[in-house]
Parts: structure tokens; C-alpha cells; sequence
């Protein structure tokens, strides 16, 4: 098992995450769009998430080429965010991002994917590979918090973007592809799949938590400046929150052995109740805002190492590429565009904690369905 090169793809990829998540809002603050305007456009690359790891997935499942696929996608993802230095205007912006996201969100399912099939029957090594994206996205967030607060300004942010973006490149032509050649082809059609109860709950629950996390996404930097947060400290809640995480990645597997997959996505889904509740109705207080960064560890950390052990389940064989698509689509794409579109719409027209405790009823929504269906029948 190639472990350091699958490692090394993670690391950047999230790096790059680190810097465009919990930055990208106040970039666009600096280029003073409105809430809706920056809800449209971190939105739009969620809806591309709906569509295009799907497009990917069955172009990938169908040739093998998984990370043809995904060298492909990063090498024009690279060059569509580049467009971003050519114009700064809403409309070029939303066109750059649709591209940018179109090619950008064919990398990580085929990467999943890869990995998994690497990994073989050893799935329970997945996080002490996926671990290193976390440590990336932390070292991201931490080294910009500092260099905007203390060097340059925020608006040097795409530079660092790209050039994450084109070391993600880099890093995927070194992974190898012969994994994807040797799946076992399982001939169960897929609309079977999507049928059954526990697949469908699931991909419900995966909806919710990420429609949870959506405003997080989108407007969680400018909800904390709001309540007078400097961005050096909103900077260290980001890094709080993925340091909890990389502390879960390397324990999963001592988790696994006491309680079942289910049970830790039903507890992540609690988890993420509590945390949305925090953050709305008690933002000011230091110490609880700590507490709730903490609570990534599950919210995104079990929820995610979790959630993708439970798809590669269910999508077995050929229909690797796809599970992982569907995944990322209804999850990521689906469910986080609706939480960032929505939280920027309402920005001025609600009381702003209330996008916060909408999130905690969608996590809650996603409780529901996984103690409904995903639970196994006794």
C-alpha cells in the first residue's frame, strides 16, 4: 500500500481547503459582496458537488481510470480558479467558481475510491491516512490566520489557493492507478441499491449533517467577526476544530472495536445538535465556543471516517466510483449548498443565531433517519 503517496494527496488537498474555507467569506467581504452575493458563490460550488462527482464517478467506474480522473480534475481545476485573477466582478466570479468546483469536485470520490481499494480488508486504516488532509488543513489555517493578521491582506488569498491547488496536482501524478483495475465486479444494479432502506436513510442522514454544517461553511467567520472575534482567534477556532479531528482520525479504530458504525454516525448527529445550539444562542462565551470547535471531532471527524465505511459497504465492487460520488453529490453537494445559499439569503433578513439553530434542526432530521433506517434490524 502506497501509504505516504495516498497521504501526501490528502495533505494538499485539505490544505488547500484550509485556506479557501475559513478565508474565502472574508475575501469576499474585502471585495464588498453582500452576504447573498458571498452565499451564492460559496453555494455554487456546492451545487456543482450535486452534479459533477456523479458526471466523474460513472466515467471512472466504467473505464477503471479513477485517477486519470482525478489528475485530470485537478490540473483544470488549477487553471479554472486561476480565472479569478483575471476579474473580480459577481458574474465572472460565479462563472470562475462553477468551473473551478466542476473540475475540482472530481477529485476527492475517485480518490476515496482509490484509497479504499488500496486498503483492501484493512477499511480501519482509512483514517490514519486521512489524518494527513487534516493535519494539512490545519497548518493552512493556522500559517494564513497569521500572515493576514500580521504580514498581507486577505486579498493575496487566491495565490496561496492556486498554489495548493497546483500542488495537489502534483501530488496525484505520483499515486497509482493499477488498484482500480483489480475491483471485483459486482453486477447488483444500481437503482437496487438506491432502493434499499438503510442505503436511502443514509444518504438522508449524510444530507442533513452537511445541510447542518452549510452555514458553517459560508458565513461562520463573519458570524464570530460579528460578535467581535479578531481574525487571528477565528483563525484558532478552525484549527481547534481539525486539531480534534486528526486527535479521532487516530483513535477510529479502537472506536470501531466497541461500538458499530451506526451508533458513532447517530452520535455524531447528537453531537452536532448540541454544537449548532452553542453556537446560536451563546456565541459569546470564549470557553463554550471552544467547547463547540472541540466537537468537530464528531460532527465531522467520526461522522465522515463513518460515513464513508458505510457507503463502500453498500457500493461495492463497479459501483465504487459511484458510492462516492452519490456521497459527496447528496452530502457535500446537496446538502451543503442549501445551508450556504439559505444562511446567506436570510444574513439581514433574520435574526442571525437563528441560522445556527435551523442547523441544529437538520441535525437533528439526520438523527431521526439514521436511528430510523440506518440502525440494523434486531
Amino acid at each position: 500500500m502506497p501509504y505516504w503517496r495516498l497521504s501526501n494527496f490528502y495533505f494538499f488537498y485539505f490544505a488547500s481547503l484550509g485556506a479557501f474555507v475559513p478565508y474565502w467569506n472574508l475575501y469576499l467581504k474585502q471585495l464588498q459582496f453582500t452576504p447573498t452575493e458571498t452565499g451564492l458563490i460559496i453555494g455554487t460550488v456546492m451545487l456543482t458537488k450535486i452534479v459533477a462527482p456523479n458526471i466523474w464517478g460513472w466515467i471512472a467506474d466504467h473505464t477503471g481510470k479513477h485517477m486519470r480522473i482525478v489528475r485530470f480534475g485537478c490540473l483544470f481545476a488549477a487553471i479554472s480558479y486561476a480565472g479569478i485573477l483575471l476579474g473580480q466582478h459577481f458574474f465572472w466570479m460565479l462563472v470562475v467558481m462553477f468551473l473551478f468546483s466542476f473540475f475540482w469536485n472530481a477529485a476527492l470520490p475517485q480518490f476515496e475510491a482509490t484509497t479504499l481499494s488500496h486498503l483492501g480488508d484493512e477499511h480501519h486504516q482509512y483514517s490514519s491516512i486521512r489524518v494527513w488532509g487534516s493535519i494539512g488543513f490545519i497548518l493552512a489555517v493556522v500559517v494564513l490566520g497569521y500572515t493576514f493578521e500580521h504580514w498581507l491582506s486577505v486579498s493575496s488569498l487566491p495565490w496561496f489557493v492556486l498554489s495548493l491547488l497546483i500542488a495537489i496536482w502534483l501530488a496525484s501524478l505520483i499515486v497509482p492507478e493499477n488498484a482500480a483495475r483489480h475491483l471485483p465486479l459486482d453486477h447488483e444494479p444500481l437503482h437496487r441499491i438506491l432502493k434499499k432502506p438503510q442505503v436511502l436513510g443514509l444518504l438522508i442522514a449524510c444530507f442533513c449533517m452537511q445541510a447542518s454544517h452549510g452555514p458553517y461553511y459560508a458565513i461562520y467567520s463573519r458570524y464570530m467577526e460579528s460578535y467581535h472575534y479578531s481574525v487571528s482567534m477565528i483563525s484558532g477556532f478552525w484549527a481547534l476544530g481539525v486539531i480534534a479531528e486528526v486527535g479521532v482520525f487516530l483513535t477510529m479504530a479502537k472506536l470501531n472495536k466497541h461500538f458499530s458504525l451506526w451508533q458513532l454516525l447517530s452520535f455524531s448527529l447528537l453531537i452536532g445538535v448540541v454544537r449548532w445550539g452553542l453556537i446560536a444562542l451563546i456565541p459569546t462565551s470564549l470557553p463554550l465556543m471552544l467547547l463547540a470547535q472541540i466537537m468537530h471531532a464528531a460532527t465531522f471527524g467520526i461522522y465522515h471516517a463513518t460515513a464513508i465505511r458505510l457507503i463502500h459497504q453498500h457500493f461495492t465492487g463497479r459501483h465504487q466510483g459511484k458510492g462516492q460520488a452519490l456521497y459527496s453529490g447528496i452530502s457535500f453537494g446537496a446538502g451543503g449548498a442549501l445551508g450556504s445559499i439559505y444562511s446567506g439569503l436570510v444574513w439581514d433578513n433574520i435574526n442571525r443565531p437563528t441560522i445556527f439553530l435551523i442547523s441544529a434542526g437538520f441535525a437533528a432530521l439526520g438523527w431521526f433517519f439514521t436511528w430510523k433506517y440506518v440502525r440494523p434490524a434486531h
